[in-house]
């Protein structure tokens, strides 16, 4: 298995909303559906629709929203033998309200991924041989997180992490078995303490980050594009222009395409391309996984982009 991901499962609860409500406002909502997610799974599932061999390990409660996260993993041919069903809790649940403009905001309950514990980097561990990568995120506790990227470090897998949603303690013992650092504009900010929101400052951040252990840095600029440094070489990517309708795993998708991108070989200009290729198409789409591009659609996409510039 190529790209092995550790990491949360969760059902999605959107509701969609023509603007998001202020604090202690009630508004009328437009629709509301139930979607599989967590950004663990939705990363496996973005990996995996690009046509990369993909297995998860996380854990899901004994209730109907564990079967359904499991049978959706299952669907796009992610391997989940490495998912614990936990009786003790629920399934991970995220309640999203995704506005017309395509703004979301998110409350996590993470039930049983906050059980993933050292038990689970055991049965991650035996799975590392012939793995590419590992992907890593913040819904399950940082101390499996830290476990899960020495173990895989020490095998020689890459490893690639999105610090999202973002904690900002104790991360120095995690950074040095970081490949690849994936932050957004606003987690970069929390990790180096000032605002990033343009390549200029995201390139302070990223020397920031890298001074502090990590490999490489790539910091997600939105619709602005993305910032890479890594210890040969900086650069930006200018995001593709897309009318965005929900921003909700735009993130995770650019994940996943540049895993995709990274455990083919290709450069590493190539695989922030790829990432910003995902996350514009991820966006055009609603819900998370569901947003996620088969390859077939990824390519076209890639190709016609590249015609346009010719």
């Amino acid at each position: 298995m190529p790209i092995l991901v550790f990491g949360s499962l969760n059902m999605d609860l959107v509701a969609h909303t023509p603007r998001l409500p202020q604090p202690g406002e009630t508004i009328l909502g437009s629709s509301f559906l139930t979607t599989p997610g967590g950004k663990g799974a939705n990363q496996a599932v973005a990996a995996a629709k690009l046509g990369i061999p993909t297995q998860m390990v996380g854990r899901v409660g004994n209730d109907s929203f564990g079967q359904e996260l499991l049978a959706a993993l299952q669907a796009v041919g992610i391997e989940t033998q490495g998912v614990l069903v936990d009786s003790e809790i629920h399934s991970g649940v995220a309640i999203i309200t995704v506005s017309d403009r395509g703004e979301n905001e998110i409350i996590g309950v993470f039930g049983a991924n906050g059980r993933v514990d050292a038990t689970d980097v055991e049965r991650l561990q035996p799975l590392l041989s012939g793995v590419d990568a590992l992907m890593l995120q913040f819904e399950i506790p940082l101390v499996a997180i830290q476990a899960a990227a020495q173990t895989a470090h020490n095998a020689g897998v890459k490893v690639l992490f999105d610090p999202a949603p973002v904690q900002t303690r104790d991360l120095a013992d995690l950074y040095p078995f970081v490949d690849y650092l994936l932050p957004n504009e606003i987690e970069a900010a929390q990790l180096v303490g000032f605002t990033v929101h343009d390549p200029e400052t995201a390139q302070q951040a990223a020397i920031a980050l890298q001074q502090q252990g990590v490999n490489t840095v790539v910091i997600k600029l939105g619709a602005k594009g993305a910032f890479c440094l890594s210890p040969e070489e900086s650069f930006f990517v200018p995001a593709f222009k897309v009318e965005a309708i929900d921003t909700v795993a735009a993130g995770d998708a650019f994940a996943g395409g540049f895993a995709a991108a990274i455990v083919e070989g290709r450069s590493l200009r190539e695989a922030v391309t790829w990432g910003n290729a995902a996350g514009a198409l991820a966006a055009t789409k609603r819900g998370a996984q569901a947003a996620m591009s088969d390859r077939a659609t990824f390519d076209t996409f890639l190709q016609n982009f590249q015609q346009q510039e010719l």
